[in-house]
């Protein structure tokens, strides 16, 4: 087991002039992992040589997006069927020291109130009503209006903690909440917006994919405090967008669909803000989704 005098002493090497021992140094830290993360903040905080601090950065990056990258290939292997771990990989790039458990809990927490007010006489309408009712009305989740490129929007653990978003990290919470309770929300992949459709909970899974867009009820957008949508406006808004025609703009996507686009809005608000090596490590992420 590494111990924190371990990781302290390769530090201590980072600033040695032979490349070969900068090299090996460099590949231990990084086979160290997050183990080493903590460490290597405390050495940027100490030190005042800009290159040494520029190197931490760097290795603690490239520590950063080499363990997301494996941990969502692991996901991705598993049958990526948890789209909580999904999300929250996505986050933990960014937050190292992030737990799934705090945000397991406060998913749970929602969908007991939910729970609370659901009955099994309710109809689909009426379901979705109350889901909003508790989202919107009750948790205050609503769409960040002041700063809608905002990367804070895609990530889990800042959603749930500020209540704000955007059309796809919105639905992941409407999503967890409703797969918590049965009730068949899924995303769709609708271009320049993404949204969610109410599955015919009647019909079983075994026929459900053969003629999927035949077990729809209804479209939900939480960008829009789960305003329940028709086809029609969903051919309005890809109309209106000057989109080509495709059926997945109508049916479910799957959970790895959800993590492109998160990734993909990521990559698109870092462009944004001008940060070239999260734009670069976000792009990496998302050659393992693709």
């Amino acid at each position: 087991m590494t111990t924190n005098k371990e990781i302290q002493a390769l530090i201590a090497l980072l600033d040695d002039p032979d490349t070969v021992v900068f090299d090996t140094v460099t590949k231990s830290l990084l086979e160290h992992g997050r183990d080493a993360i903590s460490e290597l903040e405390k050495a940027w905080e100490s030190i005042l040589n800009e290159k040494m601090q520029e190197r931490i950065e760097v290795l603690i990056q490239r520590i950063q997006i080499n363990s997301t990258q494996v941990e969502l290939k692991s996901w991705l292997d598993g049958g990526a069927t948890d789209l909580l771990e999904g999300v929250y990989y996505i986050a933990k790039y960014q937050y190292p020291d992030l737990k799934i458990e705090p945000l397991n809990e406060e998913i749970d927490k929602i969908k007991k109130d939910v729970w609370l007010e659901l009955n099994e006489n309710l109809t689909a309408l009426e379901k979705v009503k109350i889901l909003n009712h508790i989202l919107f009305d009750i948790y205050k989740f609503s769409r960040n209006r002041a700063n809608f490129y905002d990367p804070q929007n895609n990530y889990i653990n800042t959603v749930l903690e500020t209540k704000k978003g955007n059309p796809v990290s919105l639905s992941v919470i409407y999503i967890l909440v409703s797969r918590q309770l049965e009730i068949p929300v899924y995303g769709v992949n609708l271009p320049r917006n993404f949204i969610l459709v109410y599955m015919d909970e009647l019909r079983s899974e075994e026929t459900r994919h053969e003629e999927l867009d035949k077990h729809v009820l209804f479209y939900i957008n939480p960008y829009n405090k789960g305003a329940v949508l028709g086809k029609k406006e969903i051919d309005f808004f890809i109309k209106q967008q000057k989109l080509k025609q495709q059926r997945s703009f109508y049916v479910p996507c799957t959970n790895v669909g959800i993590i492109q686009r998160l990734i993909l809005n990521l990559i698109f608000s870092y462009e944004k803000l001008g940060y070239p090596d999260k734009i670069k490590s976000f792009q990496e992420l998302f050659k393992i989704v693709k």
